[in-house]
């Protein structure tokens, strides 16, 4: 059982920056790929960011690439969402998540995941 809590959302203005975070209970923090995904009113949830149990390797979605950078510290239990050069259509409730699963492109899909915060709010103004 893994139970994340997701922090460091807010308003900000276009082109600036956030560092979310996400912190995992538990032992076994580092057996698991984690994720990052958003959802924006009226959407449905999409995939944003992976990454593997090590960090050794990282999946994004096309739209953040080059913007935004998922780490992790298996240390302090906690995955990261770094997002830089922040635009309007960055507005969502963000999410991470935990699967067991290796990280593979499959887990671009909310539904490999088993374990989910309860988000956090980020709102870019234009």
């Amino acid at each position: 059982q893994v139970q994340l809590v997701e922090s460091g959302g807010g308003l900000v203005q276009a082109g600036g920056s956030l560092r979310l975070s996400c912190a995992a209970s538990g032992r076994t923090f580092s057996s698991y790929s984690m994720g990052w995904f958003r959802q924006a009113p009226g959407k449905e949830r999409e995939f944003v960011a992976a990454i593997s149990w090590s960090g050794g390797s990282t999946y994004y979605a096309d739209s953040v690439k080059g913007r935004f950078t998922i780490s992790r510290d298996n240390a302090k239990n906690t995955v990261y969402l770094q997002m830089n050069r922040l635009k309007p259509e960055d507005t969502a409730v963000y999410y991470c998540a935990a699967t067991g699963r290796f990280l593979s492109n499959w887990l671009r899909s909310p539904s490999e995941y088993a374990y989910w915060g309860q988000g956090t709010q980020v709102t870019v103004s234009s």
